[in-house]
């Protein structure tokens, strides 16, 4: 007889009584994602790409850097690596809504989430705006919600310059994202 052990799910309220360790967790429907710390060319991205959202950005909104929780429900939420929401008039420990964008920097450890899993979530959660980073390549797509799924609204790759007009005006060149 072959013994099944019980998969255990957790809330968002069991990882925040969790040590902090430098480990990125996130749940999806209960069940757990744990990531370790990303390397360099990873963080290099981020803050840069944080740097030009935060000057193209309207005075409404307001970018977000991980880790920080974008919370859908307690048994699911994410810590993407950059969000884009409506300006809070108060603070919190979380972020609950929709974001008008969400930014993943692809890992070696997150690529199939990215691409697969979160792509899927935030579509249905309703963000109007997903961006794929690949700071190994270094490429950035940018994605525009249609329906229940991303379309591929632009791509650049190398030294090309992706520019969008949505959800504002700004230019992103991946190779300098990583300079």
């Amino acid at each position: 007889m072959v013994a099944f052990a019980e998969v255990k799910t957790f809330t968002w309220t069991d990882i925040q009584a969790l040590p902090s360790d430098g480990l990125r967790r996130e749940l999806v429907g209960g069940q757990l994602l744990v990531t370790p710390a990303p390397g360099w060319s990873h963080q290099r991205a981020v803050a840069n790409l944080y740097y030009l959202l935060r000057t193209a950005c309207t005075a409404e909104h307001e970018v977000v850097i991980a880790p920080f929780d974008w919370y859908l429900a307690e048994d699911t939420y994410f810590e993407p690596d950059l969000l884009v929401v409506p300006r809070p008039t108060q603070l919190t420990q979380r972020f609950e809504g929709v974001p008008l964008l969400v930014v993943e920097v692809l890992s070696p450890s997150t690529r199939t989430a990215d691409r697969v899993t979160k792509m899927d979530t935030y579509a249905r959660a309703g963000a109007p705006h997903y961006w794929i980073v690949d700071p190994e390549a270094p490429d950035i797509t940018a994605q525009t919600l249609e329906g229940d799924r991303y379309r591929e609204v632009g791509r650049a790759q190398g030294e090309e310059a992706l520019r969008v007009t949505r959800p504002f005006a700004v230019e992103v060149i991946p190779a300098r994202l990583i300079d």
